[in-house]
């Protein structure tokens, strides 16, 4: 995070709480949530996502003189939404919606001066947009006949844009090119502030992933990359150098403190003994050591065979604190996480897939689920402590217990497909072990509308999030906004 976001007028710790990026991982002592934290001390700064808003409307005088530059103004004609709609007064409401909604995210909205509806004056908002090289243009179009600039505006100003018009403001079907047009988000609501709010959500995510770093940490660690269309920058460690800084994090008086702590806090622990919570504590002390060397802020590592240096409980921790940490190695899962962090302010479930065919239920387990759920402020789930699944030793795992009937969403990002899969349903259980196998923690998930519940499966390591169908469309103005094939449930 950046230590001075001045641009926008927002210091450091403004715009850490306006992202949602302040807190601990819940229920551990403030001493772990300062181990927690040390990563964001190396990362590089980041510079918060500019968007320019513009409004389309001519004023009432320039209509009733007949001087507007539409084909009505010879009968002083108010198109859609006519002459009572009072433009100016919703502009006015509509700046300072807009400037709160970008002020608690931390984006920085720059207003144009004043509404405009003539050709030369659109034409130089488009080149002066393009010559500040802005992230995106917000325009809220109050004149039926001035959609058709909105869409030039939308698609020649700036890398992707936001259009909004309102319920009223448009005569018969919505033109077809802001409907189902690509690279903008077109809003066509009555004062829908959640919509505006998801399409900046999605600029913000796109800024903040471009200026991020991916570290893979692995046996035959790959060569730096950038996911190209994320642009998220990816550098690589080999698994020797996490294993050493494993080595070196001695079991101190205050990483035994940590790790007992992180015991108490458990509902119930099963043949885990406190070696294996120190253990996991240095772990936890190593992932974020690495984190800083490399400057990194999300992290997977090749962990299966690591033994007693497992990062289970650590994974737990950061991706609790919205620092995202993937499993095996695996860009897919790790990147869906980044995506989660930014877009819905929380950290996610990576899991491997099962599925009940009886009951059309989609079941998902794995060892790293955090317990802080519903971002960082958020209440926490009960866990309890349990042996890792699949071999010797006994290292620490965690058994999440998720809350029935709550709203869930099923995401995963397609790395070179181009893809963002995203299914909405809500939680049923997390089963027992046995009668269900699978990993430390175990949830069963009903998925909506799915007639076929294998028809959700995308490969491995998709994400649970807690959130329901206003925050899976989060994810939909996001891949509308940078041309991702969307798939899953949405509409």
């Amino acid at each position: 995070m950046c230590e001075s976001c001045s641009s926008g007028g927002f210091n450091r710790r403004a715009f850490l709480a306006a992202s949602g990026a302040l807190g601990a991982a819940g229920m551990i002592s403030s001493a772990l949530a300062g181990e927690a934290a040390r990563p964001a001390a190396a990362r590089r700064e980041k510079q918060p996502a500019r968007v320019r808003v513009v409004f389309l409307y001519p004023p009432a005088d320039v209509v009733n003189g007949g001087q507007n530059e539409d084909s009505w103004r010879v009968h002083q004609w108010f198109t859609w939404p006519g002459n009572q709609f009072e433009p100016e007064a919703q502009q006015g409401k509509f700046t300072q919606r807009i400037q709160e909604i970008a002020t608690r995210l931390g984006v920085v909205a720059e207003f144009a001066p004043q509404a405009i509806y003539q050709e030369a004056r659109i034409r130089e908002f488009i080149d002066k947009a393009k010559a500040d090289a802005l992230d995106a243009v917000l325009v809220v179009n109050f004149w039926n006949t001035l959609a058709k600039a909105s869409f030039r505006i939308a698609t020649e100003s700036a890398p992707t844009a936001i259009v909004y018009q309102p319920v009223g403001g448009n005569h018969q079907l919505p033109p077809e090119e802001l409907r189902t047009g690509e690279g903008f988000y077109y809003i066509h609501s009555i004062e829908n502030w959640e919509e505006i709010e998801r399409g900046l959500l999605a600029v913000r995510a796109k800024k903040m992933l471009a200026q991020s770093r991916l570290l893979r940490v692995a046996g035959k660690p790959p060569k730096q990359v950038r996911e190209p269309r994320l642009e998220v920058d990816i550098v690589a460690a080999p698994a020797e150098e996490f294993n050493a800084i494993f080595d070196a994090a001695a079991p101190d008086e205050a990483l035994v403190r940590q790790a007992m702590e992180l015991k108490s806090a458990a509902a119930q622990v099963t043949g885990v003994t406190d070696e294996y919570f120190v253990e996991a504590m240095r772990a936890h002390r190593a992932v974020n050591q690495i984190m800083e060397r490399y400057g990194a802020d999300a992290i997977t590592i090749e962990c299966l065979f690591l033994k007693h240096r497992k990062p289970c409980l650590s994974f737990a921790i950061n991706n609790g604190r919205l620092v995202p940490c993937g499993c095996e190695n695996h860009l897919d899962g790790t990147l869906t996480l980044m995506l989660g962090r930014w877009l819905l302010d929380r950290g996610g479930f990576l899991h491997n897939p099962e599925f009940d065919l009886s009951e059309n239920r989609y079941f998902g387990a794995h060892c790293t689920c955090a317990w802080k759920l519903h971002g960082p402020e958020g209440p926490a789930q009960e866990y309890r402590v349990r042996p890792f699944f699949h071999q010797l030793p006994k290292t620490a795992a965690l058994d999440v217990q998720w809350t029935p009937g709550e709203p869930v969403l099923l995401a995963k990002y397609l790395s070179g497909q181009d893809t963002l899969c995203c299914w909405t349903g809500k939680a049923i259980e997390s089963p027992g072990c046995p009668p269900t196998g699978g990993c430390a923690t175990r949830l069963l998930m009903e998925i909506d509308r799915l007639d076929d519940v294998c028809k959700a499966y995308h490969g491995a390591h998709p994400v649970f999030f807690y959130g329901d169908r206003g925050d899976a469309r989060r994810l939909k103005a996001f891949a509308r906004m940078y041309r991702l094939k969307l798939d899953g449930n949405l509409v």
